[in-house]
């Protein structure tokens, strides 16, 4: 659409330069093209005439066709009202003005035939239409029944007086001299096999539908063509970095199978080995690894990553595995060190509390190939630590390290890169994982351990603190821990910090003969530490914190999560944080508490908490809630440039749109056969990525 569409938009009739520069700062509209792409968010019904006497229910909007028999003034000062009796043969409606009543009489020509347009509301018993819109009947209004778009507005618009009707003007100023130039986007084959109309037939009737079924096709054309050129442009970065980027080829089982048959410490479930087998087929493939692994928490995504390591190991190479905190670090390598001890391997553990003596043997015994696998935090990104030959490293809740931070592990290998392994406990939603992390492999631990009893999930109000005090000793006395847990909202750190002390404090009076721990983000790291290990270790019962343990810090024993104010947390981060306990055998309890007064939205989430443990199943409705930007992060998603396509909303659409991108790519990687100029000539002029994030896990 180059050329013509990057006009400016001052060169449209009607608009002239003092309007573009209100266009420009109120709705990003610069150009022709940005004009066209600037969609109604809602149409109102215009496609036929009402009668008076059959009237549909208060509140729908109407159209009629008549005159106004009789105009008065009625009521005094504030309640002085305009009242116009309207009569379209069928019968009588008021039409009722409490503003602007001098102008309105002037305009009003009694005995013509007008076109009213409004909401059909009851004004003291009886159905009005209040302040309509009023126009003069003329033929071309038959022509143009149809579904009138109606555009977002800013204040800065209507103050100078710009409204939905001046913008659709000029929209179909535009329309009408942008037919020629709105160049097709798909091939003939692709448009007959899904039915789609032609573009330059959507982008109109995007704008000026002629009833509901036109807007339905207009619109699964536009979001068609949108998911398309998105999936194909991921497909193709995926297919690159395939092509591109050589890897270690990890073939050897023997290390893994001894493990296995004689030290795997319990049974794998059916999806922790499915995901080895995926992982398994990328090491041994020649092309470097980019696999994310999602896994609910608690699926066992560790003993996964420790698997694929032995795979490495068993091939000659060294690993790494990285986490985001101290604590985290240190407790894989609790976790890991006992296991690698059985096969005979060498654990070391890096973090920033490293002393300076100990630092200096860990980096001569990695640069010496005797250490196998390094733990540790960011410590692991210093230029001063070099592996022998690194293989594959493992990335733990990939989305707390940065961009920058993570491509650093590249270049820990001179001669191929290592293979990389994220794994995260946020589940992502299958559209979106589609989408974002369409360029990545991803792999799903959908399935618990055997023996793990699933989360029970209550919802209590304020009211019911006294029941909540008296489960929390109960479970106590049985010999189990209890976190509390309050939000902390950026905008009052103070106020919120406040709260949680207040909170700590009516602990401390309700629990006096118990140890208690307090955990926020305001205290110093070594501080934070102590207070964690202390409940680690047992000795506090309870966890007074905010959600600076909402990732990865596992504690067995732990089995009540108290949520306090839960109405404030996102689902993702509710879920994060109901994953702190049902790590042991025992059963586990998550309690919400809330407010009386909650939002239709602060509900759904509740219910949707309380009905289901599934991780995949609370993220799509997190999706649908919050939206993508929200959940992702609009930067780093990639997604927010969609200007018509939902993805929560859209996933079908979604899925056909991929499947036909990798079927074309699958055929015709380069783009090349005649009939796929047109694809080509669309990605080679559509903007290109600022950056690929395939290429950096």
């Amino acid at each position: 659409m180059a050329g013509f569409f990057d006009t400016k938009i001052e060169f449209l009739k009607g608009v002239g330069p003092q309007k573009a520069i209100l266009f420009n700062k109120e709705i990003n509209v610069f150009t022709f093209g940005d004009l066209i792409q600037y969609f109604p968010f809602r149409y109102e019904d215009r496609t036929r005439f009402n009668k008076i006497s059959e009237l549909p229910a208060v509140e729908n909007t109407i159209q009629l066709k008549g005159t106004i028999t009789h105009l008065t003034t009625q009521g005094q000062q504030r309640k002085k009202r305009l009242v116009g009796l309207f009569n379209d043969g069928s019968g009588y409606i008021e039409l009722i003005w409490f503003q602007g009543l001098q102008w309105i009489v002037k305009k009003i020509n009694p005995g013509s035939e007008y076109v009213v347009f409004g909401k059909l509301s009851t004004y003291m018993g009886k159905p009005v239409i209040v302040h309509p819109e009023l126009e003069i009947f003329t033929p071309s209004h038959m022509s143009k029944l149809g579904l009138s778009p109606v555009y977002s507005l800013t204040e800065g618009l209507r103050n100078k007086y710009i409204d939905s009707k001046y913008i659709s003007k000029c929209m179909q100023n535009l329309l009408s001299q942008s037919m020629p130039h709105i160049r097709e986007t798909l091939p003939e084959s692709i448009r007959r096999e899904l039915a789609l109309i032609p573009k330059n037939e959507a982008v109109w009737q995007i704008h000026f539908p002629p009833g509901v079924q036109e807007l339905q096709r207009a619109r699964y054309r536009l979001k068609f063509d949108e998911l398309f050129y998105l999936q194909l442009r991921i497909l193709k970065l995926k297919l690159g970095r395939a092509e591109k980027f050589e890897g270690m080829v990890i073939d050897q089982t023997n290390l893994l199978t001894e493990f296995y048959n004689k030290h795997l410490p319990f049974e794998l479930t059916n999806a922790q080995k499915k995901v080895i087998r995926e992982i398994f087929q990328d090491l041994k493939s020649g092309h470097q690894m980019n696999r994310l692994i999602q896994g609910d928490v608690g699926s066992g995504k560790t003993i996964v990553a420790f698997l694929s390591m032995l795979l490495a190991i068993g091939s000659g190479s060294q690993t790494s595995i990285m986490a985001p905190t101290e604590i985290l670090a240190e407790q894989h390598y609790r976790g890991l060190k006992p296991l690698a001890g059985n096969v005979g391997l060498k654990m070391a553990l890096l973090t920033g509390s490293t002393k300076q003596k100990d630092r200096k043997i860990i980096h001569q015994a990695l640069e010496n190939g005797t250490i196998d696998i390094l733990v540790g935090t960011h410590a692991l990104l210093e230029d001063t630590v070099q592996f022998s030959n690194l293989g594959l490293a493992v990335i733990d809740e990939q989305h707390r390290f940065g961009v920058a931070q993570r491509a650093k592990l590249w270049r820990k290998n001179e001669a191929f890169y290592p293979h990389i392994l994220v794994m995260t406990a946020t589940p992502i939603p299958r559209t979106l994982a589609m989408t974002v992390y369409g360029d990545l492999d991803v792999s799903k631990i959908d399935e618990l351990p055997k023996g793990r009893k699933p989360i029970q999930t209550f919802h209590k109000y304020d009211s019911h603190r006294l029941w909540v005090f008296g489960f929390m000793r109960q479970q106590i006395e049985l010999g189990r821990q209890v976190y509390v847990v309050y939000p902390l909202i950026e905008e009052s750190e103070k106020l919120d910090l406040k709260h949680l002390t207040d909170g700590y404090e009516a602990i401390c009076r309700a629990f006096p003969e118990y140890a208690i721990s307090i955990l926020h983000g305001k205290m110093k790291a070594a501080d934070k530490d102590f207070e964690m290990q202390r409940f680690i270790e047992h000795k506090t019962q309870i966890m007074v914190a905010t959600t600076v343990i909402e990732v990865g810090v596992n504690v067995p024993n732990a089995s009540v999560m108290v949520i306090e104010n839960a109405e404030r947390f996102g689902l993702a981060q509710l879920h994060q944080l109901r994953g702190r306990v049902g790590r042991g055998a025992d059963q586990s309890y998550c309690i919400l508490m809330t407010s009386f007064k909650l939002s239709k939205e602060g509900k759904e989430r509740i219910q949707t908490m309380v009905r289901t443990n599934d991780g995949f199943e609370i993220a799509e409705a997190d999706l649908r809630l919050r939206g993508p930007g929200d959940m992702m992060g609009t930067r780093q998603s990639g997604i927010m440039d969609l200007l018509i396509a939902d993805i929560a909303r859209d996933s079908r659409i979604l899925q056909i749109a991929r499947e036909k991108a990798s079927e074309i790519l699958n055929k015709d990687p380069e783009l090349a056969w005649p009939d796929h100029q047109m694809i080509r000539h669309q990605v080679d002029s559509a903007k290109p990525e600022t950056l690929n994030w395939s290429k950096i896990s």
